[in-house]
């Protein structure tokens, strides 16, 4: 039987179907893609969660707690930059530090001899204190920088002459001087709370009038290194007769007592809260002093 050449016998190339061969791998591609091998169904459960986002976006009483959310965050922002403008505000900083030459000559001075100055009351334009170079009742920041400063340098000088200096104990007389301010700060912050004293102080204000302490304390070292432990007392005692009436008069006046009436209709505190912390923060002032300086002269 004769077949058609190419449909058949041996010379035919009749195509057969045979199993699907895949294609060989590409030698620079690192992983397989499989991707192929899985259904698109990933669509349906993001169109779910958009759906119940629309859906929470579209109920009356979910807007309105969002946006009253939003309030209150809003509000609550503007209340923390306002705290912290109030305390920490770069320009109420540099009011402090508006000093010149002449005005730190006479606040010195006026530090060591406080007995024959009479006006202490600090002057305002237009319902602002005057700068420290214009008033020197005013309150300043740097006279406590450079005296704090000053006061650290000639530990180290005493404690060098003594044979004691080391880092760590310059670093401990540094720290534990700075520590007492603050907590002399956080004192004063706390009984004018509690004694419902009424004050145009901040508490750049007490951080000043506590660093005036550090002059007293330049003294009595210098004192007791050039005078032994008897010229040590002799400084102490007048600059801490000295600082307590500075600050005893300074204070006085701007403490004011409170006009807010207790149960019985008299104004609660009255003068006695005013007494009793200006006294009290004049008070603790020889033994800072002291308590800073002993160990230092010997």
């Amino acid at each position: 039987m004769a077949y058609h050449q190419g449909y058949g016998g041996q010379g035919s190339k009749h195509r057969v179907r045979g199993p699907m061969v895949p294609p060989a791998p590409d030698p620079h591609q690192l992983f397989d893609d499989t991707s192929a091998g899985f259904p698109h169904a990933q669509g349906t459960p993001t169109s779910g969660i958009d759906m119940g986002f629309n859906t929470l976006l579209a109920d009356p009483m979910a807007n309105v707690a969002v946006a009253y959310g939003s309030s209150i965050a809003s509000q609550s922002k503007d209340i923390v930059h306002k705290e912290i403008h109030r305390f920490m505000s770069v320009n109420r900083l540099k009011y402090f530090f508006a000093v010149d030459t002449a005005y730190v000559t006479k606040k010195l001075a006026l530090l060591l001899f406080p007995y024959a100055h009479q006006n202490w009351e600090v002057r305002y334009s237009r319902d602002t204190p005057l700068t420290p170079r214009q008033d020197i009742n005013a309150p300043d920041l740097y006279i406590p920088t450079m005296a704090f400063i000053t006061y650290i340098l000639l530990a180290g000088i005493a404690l060098g002459l003594q044979q004691r200096f080391s880092p760590e104990v310059l670093g401990m007389c540094a720290s534990t001087a700075f520590v007492w301010v603050v907590i002399e700060v956080l004192a004063l912050l706390l009984s004018l709370y509690l004694v419902t004293v009424q004050s145009d102080l901040t508490p750049f204000d007490l951080l000043a009038y506590s660093g005036y302490k550090y002059v007293g304390m330049i003294l009595a070292v210098l004192g007791g290194l050039l005078f032994g432990s008897d010229g040590y007392y002799v400084a102490l005692a007048w600059t801490s007769c000295a600082l307590m009436y500075f600050l005893a008069r300074s204070l006085r006046m701007k403490l004011h007592p409170s006009l807010v009436p207790d149960g019985m209709g008299h104004p609660r505190g009255g003068g006695r809260g005013q007494t009793y912390v200006t006294l009290g923060a004049a008070a603790c002032q020889p033994l800072i002093v002291y308590w800073l300086t002993f160990h230092l002269v010997r």
